[in-house]
């Protein structure tokens, strides 16, 4: 089983930023496709970004399009997202999941948008936004 772990979450103010890191120990990330998702209190688990594997394309959500940048720093074995602008909305829990590199070459530039397609998750990492 792949294990992750998220950190950086923490309080800010409306339009401040944060940067969550996805890291894992023992094996590397570059092979999968890695994911964040995140979910508020009352509400369904919302697909936030994904970052491919080999084309390393990156994909995000209409609500933090333009305010969020998932990247990978390979030599600490991590995926960051970093979020600037932030608003009360996107007050949540934080999660990272990882999903195999698809078989199909032509799957490679792109990453899933649902949970289930994901196999390993973090334990989340709290971002509250409050003035």
């Amino acid at each position: 089983q792949v294990q992750v772990v998220e950190s950086g979450g923490g309080l800010v103010q409306p339009g401040g930023s944060l940067r969550l890191s996805c890291t894992a120990s023992g094996f590397s990330l570059d092979r999968y496709v890695i994911g964040w998702f995140r979910r508020a209190p009352g509400k369904e688990r919302e697909w936030v970004s994904c970052i491919s594997s080999s084309a390393q394309n990156t994909y995000y959500a209409d609500s933090v399009e333009g305010r969020f940048t998932i990247s990978r720093d390979h030599a600490k074995n991590t995926v960051n997202l970093q979020m600037n602008n932030l608003e009360p909305e996107d007050t949540a829990v934080y999660y990272c999941a990882t999903a195999p590199s698809p078989r199909p070459l032509w799957l490679r530039s792109s990453c899933p948008r649902v949970s289930e397609q994901y196999d390993d998750w973090g334990q989340g990492t709290q971002v509250t936004v409050s003035s």
